[in-house]
This record gives structure tokens, C-alpha cells and sequence, in this order.
């Protein structure tokens, strides 16, 4: 059993909404009743909503474009789009928006075309790309050493060309026909070079697409860079936060697994929240880790009529910890009060 999570956060990284969707959810199917949920939730409202590309369809985002007043949003495309728009990209002016990532605007009837190029996602990419490339023209060497029949040959192919990723698109592999021998002359692979230049040339660049009237693709660029925020709280429902691996086979154990993760993640953005101003640099797992330290014990202390005196009380924080409690302007609460119970309920407890 698998489900879909979907999660609304503000730019801010505090959740909105979230709902627990069946495992065969396509991600473009949960755009509309968001949208309708939370119009119905927080009225209508001047709202930007900034997805990735795979949330919205062509269709969605037209309805968003016709309702009165327009739904804005800031989606990113395939870079399918990037050839279709390149040549007018041309002759629009770079602007640099922060170091080493310079954007384009270009404007295109209802919607705006937003045009960036990232000089670390570039490097990011090229070494991808590179070591794929190797680990695939190393592959193919050993099959020609190996000379499988054409079928094995076929599902090794398969193989390689999953583990490549999009670099198997940039060689040529020509294969032994059904009736030919395996030869180093019907099995051959050689780089498709107009592809690798072609490829070289994009990397690092991604394009955005608004209806936004908006002339300064600094803004935009800054409204998507937002986008990190939702995953950033993926990431945290997944490994701090204990998201998964999910156990539970009922639907009601499943989904009130996932609240009680979501209720902690609430706790979370809220403590960084608060530490982003009064500690800076300082991460709630981090913060957690230094609080960890202290526990709460219980002493217990035996009376001469034969019960028992309970002393609830937390250890006293070391000043590393104390420094961070006044920080955050918080205090820690009264020590409990003392309890005394017979030795049978001490027993039970």
C-alpha cells in the first residue's frame, strides 16, 4: 500500500494544508480541490502559487488564467519549452540576481517567460552528466569484450540505459539485426556530439513560466527560489521528523500516523522560526540535540511507615544549554511537586 502526501506551506515554510491521497494520485490531479480547499478555507485573496512542473497541466493553468479574478502562479516548465523559446530569448538582456545566477524576461502574450542560469546547478549537472556518460561508455566496452546473444544483449542494454538516465540519449548504439552474428561491426557505439553540444549549451539553465505582471525577473526568480521551503519540509517529515517508513496496514492507523508527523513538523518550523532572529545559524535538530540533555527523572525515597516519597524533577541545564533557554527568552517550569504512595502502588506504577 502506498499513499500521496500533499503539502501547502507559506514562504515561510509554515504548512497551510495537507491531505493524504490514495498511492496511485497523479501529482497533476490535486491542484484543483487544493485550490478550491483553500479559497474555501482562507477566502479569496491576491495568492501566488509557486509549484513545480509537474503539479499543473497546460488546462489547469488556463483556468487559472480565465477565473475573475486571475489565479497567479509561478510554475516551472520542461525544458522541452527551452527550445521552443530559445532563439527569442536571444536578444534579451542578462540580469544578475544573485552571484553566479543571471535570469532573462521574456514576455509572451498572457504569460511570462522566465530564463535562468545557474552556474553551480551547471557544474552540478556536467558531472552527472560526465559520470554517467563514463560509467556507460564503460559498459558498453565490457559488452563487446563479453559478446552476449542478441536477447541478453537487448536486457543488458535495458539496464545500462536506466542506470544512464538521460546520457544514454547522447550515443549512438547500433545493435546486431535478428539474423546477424555479434561482431565488433553489428555491435558499435559512438558519441552523438550535435546532442552533447546541444546539451553542454543547457546546462544549468531552467525555465519559469507566470501570468504575474511582473518586469523584473529578479522578483520572479526570488518567488520560485520559495519553492524550497515545501521541500525542505518534505525532507524533514521524512528524516527528522520519522514520516517513514510507515508500518500501519489500516487507512485510519496511516493517516493518524502521518498527523502526529505533521503536528511535530508544525512544532518544528515554529522552533526555527524562533531561533532564525534569537539564534542564528542555529537548526531546531540541532537545538533539540542540545536540549536532549536534559531529562527528567524520578527519585524514589522510601519513609519509615513503609511508603514511598516520588521526587519528579529535570536535571538542572549545563550553561551551554541555559545560554540557548535565554536566548529564546524561555524558562523552564517549577520542579514538580513531591507525591508519596503506598509500595503496593509504587508496584503498579
Amino acid at each position: 500500500m502506498q499513499v500521496v502526501i500533499a503539502l501547502i506551506v507559506t514562504p515561510d515554510g509554515f504548512p497551510l494544508a495537507y491531505e493524504v491521497l490514495p498511492g496511485n494520485t497523479l501529482d497533476k490531479q490535486t491542484l484543483k480541490e487544493f485550490l478550491a480547499k483553500i479559497e474555501r478555507q482562507y477566502g479569496k485573496a491576491d495568492r501566488v502559487w509557486v509549484m513545480d512542473r509537474g503539479i499543473p497541466t497546460e488546462e489547469t493553468l488556463a483556468l487559472m488564467r480565465d477565473a475573475d479574478p486571475p489565479v497567479h502562479y509561478l510554475v516551472g516548465t520542461p525544458k522541452g519549452h527551452l527550445t521552443k523559446l530559445e532563439k527569442s530569448f536571444l536578444d534579451q538582456p542578462w540580469q544578475l540576481v544573485r552571484e553566479q545566477v543571471t535570469v532573462k524576461l521574456l514576455n509572451a502574450g498572457s504569460e511570462t517567460y522566465v530564463l535562468a542560469l545557474s552556474a553551480g546547478r551547471r557544474d552540478k549537472e556536467r558531472a552527472m552528466r560526465r559520470r554517467r556518460l563514463k560509467r556507460l561508455c564503460k559498459r558498453l566496452h565490457e559488452l563487446q569484450r563479453q559478446a552476449p546473444r542478441r536477447d541478453q544483449l537487448l536486457l543488458k542494454l535495458g539496464a545500462a540505459k536506466k542506470e544512464a538516465g538521460r546520457a544514454y540519449g547522447l550515443v549512438k548504439v547500433r545493435v546486431p539485426e535478428k539474423d546477424e552474428p555479434f561482431t565488433p561491426e553489428t555491435f558499435t557505439f559512438t558519441l552523438n556530439r550535435k546532442k552533447l553540444r546541444l546539451a553542454r549549451r543547457r546546462e544549468g539553465h531552467y525555465v519559469l513560466r507566470t501570468n504575474l505582471a511582473n518586469d523584473n525577473p529578479a522578483q520572479l526568480w526570488a518567488y520560485y527560489i520559495q519553492l524550497t521551503e515545501v521541500e525542505q519540509a518534505f525532507k524533514e517529515l521524512k528524516g527528522d521528523l520519522g514520516l517513514r517508513p510507515i508500518y500501519h496496514q489500516r487507512e485510519d492507523r496511516i493517516e493518524a500516523h502521518i498527523f502526529v508527523a505533521f503536528l511535530a513538523y508544525c512544532l518544528q518550523v515554529t522552533l526555527k522560526a524562533r531561533l532564525r532572529p534569537l539564534a542564528p545559524g542555529l537548526t531546531p535538530r540541532s537545538a533539540l540535540e542540545k536540549f536532549a540533555a536534559i531529562q527528567m527523572v524520578d527519585v524514589h525515597l522510601p519513609t519509615t511507615d513503609g511508603r514511598t516519597l516520588i521526587l519528579s524533577r529535570y536535571t538542572q541545564p549545563e550553561p551551554e544549554q541555559q545560554l540557548l533557554l535565554d536566548r529564546l527568552h524561555l524558562r523552564l517550569p517549577e520542579q514538580p511537586p513531591p507525591r508519596i504512595s503506598s509500595n503496593l502502588q509504587a508496584q503498579i506504577a
